[in-house]
């Protein structure tokens, strides 16, 4: 009998694999898809990701990589940028990331049992394929649309918006070691360098009708840029939920990652939180006590989960989101601020109160 069985093989998944491990484990991975696994995403690894990859021991090579060293908005009229606190981000194929974390889990010695599928739970045992599994701990890693979920008790969960998200890759050097965030009244496109020679462009909307070959246009810094620039590959889509739910364990059930509630892409921390939720689970199943993770999982999503709230109420105000970039660009230092307590290195509580009334000032008054 396998202590824990993980239903899900994405990045989320693997994670949670390789931790359990780590913490002297015997882990089985269950999943319907074969490598490499895709998925439509910006493909940028935010510095606290990376951190959490380095403590799995996942070794990237630099030649897979593109670093980028912080994150700019842009807009028609107004642009706002800030390098990283600490360290780097790495722009990288997702199929690639993925390759190198199931390489990692296999020379751990986690079983990895591709092309099967979870199609039934019961508390103490998965049925894989028709055939009746038990389990010490069961680990629900299968993305926000988890089916498990539904089963385990710990459904519904109140969804609070969807969107809509498309990836392309464009053949063209990067102009900028920055991630790019640009904004317009129908979404927003995240540039992401991923090669000396490649780009990926994510496009997220709430508007299901509108495509990207239509929506570019509206970007006015964005469309020249990739003017006339061969597009690699085809061009995928996904949907980006903000989910929360209140609990993520029951019993020996425990969900990680998206199946455990998911941000809006716009954050651009849905891998960082899952790696970091790895740690976490594993630690409490050394425990005994999955309620650890309970309060763990609570703790590291509370300030994402904020920030998407703050950053998706300037989607559709285009009047307030001009303001508020406004501001940002003349209260120097404010948007350091806001990307160092994105990424934890800083409090709310670090905020000088001087500079959060000067920035409200200046948004009111911009």
């Amino acid at each position: 009998m396998p202590e824990v069985i993980i239903a899900g093989g994405g990045p989320a998944g693997l994670a949670a694999a390789i931790a359990a491990r780590r913490a002297g484990f015997d882990v089985s991975v269950y999943d319907s898809a074969r490598p490499p696994i895709d998925k439509a995403c910006g493909e940028g690894i935010m510095p606290d990701g990376l951190a959490a990859l380095r403590r799995l021991h996942v070794t990237i090579p630099q030649s897979l990589v593109c670093p980028f060293r912080g994150i700019r908005f842009v807009e028609d009229f107004h642009t706002v940028g800030a390098e990283f606190p600490e360290g780097v981000g790495y722009g990288m194929r997702r199929a690639l990331l993925h390759g190198l974390m199931t390489e990692t889990a296999a020379a751990l010695g986690v079983k990895l049992r591709w092309g099967a599928r979870v199609t039934g739970i019961s508390s103490d045992a998965v049925e894989i394929d028709g055939d009746r599994l038990a389990f010490r701990w069961l680990i629900c890693a299968d993305g926000q649309n988890s089916l498990l979920r539904k089963r385990t008790g710990l459904f519904p969960s109140k969804t609070m918006r969807l969107r809509y998200g498309f990836r392309r890759h464009y053949r063209i050097a990067p102009w900028t070691d920055f991630v790019e965030v640009h904004w317009s009244d129908c979404g927003q496109m995240y540039v992401t360098p991923v090669a000396h020679d490649q780009v990926c462009v994510a496009f997220i909307t709430d508007d299901l009708r509108l495509r990207f070959d239509a929506a570019l246009p509206r970007f006015s810094k964005l469309a020249p840029r990739l003017r006339g620039a061969d597009i690699e590959g085809t061009t995928i889509g996904a949907v980006t939920a903000s989910r929360h739910l209140r609990r993520v364990q029951s019993g020996r059930i425990a969900l990680i990652g998206e199946a455990a509630g998911s941000l809006d892409a716009i954050t651009g921390e849905g891998l960082s939180l899952a790696f970091q939720q790895a740690f976490e689970l594993a630690a409490a199943m050394r425990a005994g006590r999955l309620d650890l993770y309970q309060r763990a999982h609570q703790r590291i999503t509370r300030v994402p989960r904020t920030m998407s709230r703050l950053l998706l109420s300037l989607d559709r105000r285009q009047k307030f989101r001009r303001r508020v970039l406004r501001a940002l660009e003349r209260e120097s230092g404010a948007f350091d601020q806001m990307l160092a307590i994105h990424l934890g290195s800083a409090s709310v509580r670090d905020v000088p109160l001087t500079q959060a009334l000067r920035l409200g000032w200046k948004i009111m008054h911009a």
